[in-house]
């Protein structure tokens, strides 16, 4: 760790905390590969494999955790830790499902399986969030051993379901035990290069719909069938790609480390379908389209676009899927600040306030006006073939949310 007058019992749980990452390196890498191994792919994002191991290595370490669960194949787990006095309550949360790996022939490890080569750990899940998940353990393991340093509550939440922005995770889980909404929220998935995410994008899903009356296809003309009208409108829209926006004044800063995609709109034709064969007019047409939004922009402008468009586009209609807002927390806020200036002392360098891409379950604490940041080894900006973690950050985020929360529940920002 870099050098840095703090008060003597940070002080004291900075040194304390080194010494024990440096000594439980190899468990907290075991249990990464631990990880990856059980599969938890989502869709149809099971959790039960990786649920287990992460409460066999609380159990290994003599805590003992809750599960809770909306179905019985997608666990969520839960562990309390109590300090000394009354105090603030931070919940460290991570998610257990993946993303699809697609191809498995894309790959360069065997999937379910981790490779360690040139001071990185590879396989499914490891960035988005595997290593995330582990580290947070290990920090809470710490923060149970050392519970007479701190005042305060840990919560450690450990769900599914996050990936899908799925029912059966983090909002079940929040709508079940209203007092896990804890005062401030760490999730220990990162926004790419160990940035520090106190911002994501709002996210809108519609059904893009067009209809167009039957016919013989040698008797059509420009935009007489549902696939052409909606195909029209979808490169219309399409054309929204790149949109820039300023971001609010509160959080102004995450404008100077942007990057290309921080602060745009992003939109995407996922599905498309229509017609009934090659010689009818298609009466019938529809795509679904996933709009990703900067803080700065709203879901409601997009909803007006989409209405002025099909307003000029016959037979074209749309509905809303899903969506909610671009949401933040302030970097002024004590975990926002007390991370940055923990992960400053650990790693020697601050981490850049930024806007996550993808979404998160901090969004979910947002909403409910709790403060909440995303941090942690996720190395690029979203996740795809070969996943992987650098494990210098793996070992690097156990230090920093360790000493992440002993600075916040003192109320001591370093």
């Amino acid at each position: 760790m870099t050098e840095r007058k703090i008060s003597g019992s940070i002080a004291r749980s900075a040194e304390d905390i080194e010494a024990f990452v440096d000594a439980q390196q190899s468990r907290l890498l075991d249990l990464c590969s631990d990880l990856v191994a059980a599969r938890s792919v989502n869709p149809p994002g099971r959790t039960v494999e990786a649920a287990a191991i992460v409460e066999a290595f609380l159990n290994e370490n003599d805590i003992v955790c809750e599960t809770l669960a909306s179905v019985s194949d997608k666990p969520n787990l839960m562990s309390q830790a109590d300090g000394t006095e009354s105090g603030p309550h931070l919940i460290l949360n991570g998610h257990l499902d993946t993303v699809s790996p697609g191809r498995e022939e894309d790959w360069s490890v065997p999937l379910f399986e981790t490779r360690l080569s040139d001071g990185k750990m590879t396989g499914l899940g490891m960035g988005n969030m595997k290593a995330g998940v582990a580290a947070l353990s290990m920090a809470f393991v710490w923060l149970v051993r050392n519970s007479d340093t701190w005042p305060g509550k840990v919560s450690l939440t450990i769900v599914a379901d996050e990936t899908v922005f799925g029912p059966d995770g983090a909002g079940w889980l929040l709508g079940q035990r209203p007092d896990l909404k804890g005062d401030s929220v760490i999730c220990g998935e990162g926004p790419g290069d160990m940035n520090l995410a106190i911002a994501e994008k709002g996210l809108l899903w519609v059904e893009l719909m067009a209809t167009a009356p039957s016919g013989q296809g040698m008797l059509s003309q420009i935009e007489s069938s549902a696939v052409t009208r909606l195909a029209s409108a979808i490169c219309e829209i399409d054309a929204w790609n790149d949109t820039q926006v300023a971001p609010p004044e509160e959080i102004r800063d995450v404008g100077q480390h942007a990057g290309e995609h921080g602060q745009r709109l992003s939109v995407n034709a996922g599905t498309i379908g229509g017609g009934d064969f090659v010689s009818q007019v298609a009466t019938n047409a529809v795509a679904e389209i996933d709009f990703r939004i900067p803080p700065g922009m709203s879901t409601g402008e997009i909803e007006n676009r989409l209405s002025e468009l099909c307003a000029r586009k016959t037979g074209v209609t749309w509905r809303r899927i899903k969506g909610w807002e671009p949401n933040w927390t302030a970097p002024g806020e004590p975990i926002a600040a007390s991370l940055a200036r923990s992960a400053k002392l650990v790693t020697g360098v601050s981490p850049n306030p930024v806007v996550r891409l993808p979404a998160s379950d901090a969004s979910r604490w947002r909403a409910l006006r709790i403060p909440a940041i995303c941090f942690g080894p996720q190395p690029l900006l979203a996740s795809g073939v070969d996943d992987f973690a650098f494990t210098k950050d793996i070992l690097d985020c156990t230090r920093i949310y360790a000493l992440t929360a002993a600075t916040y529940l003192h109320s001591d920002p370093l």
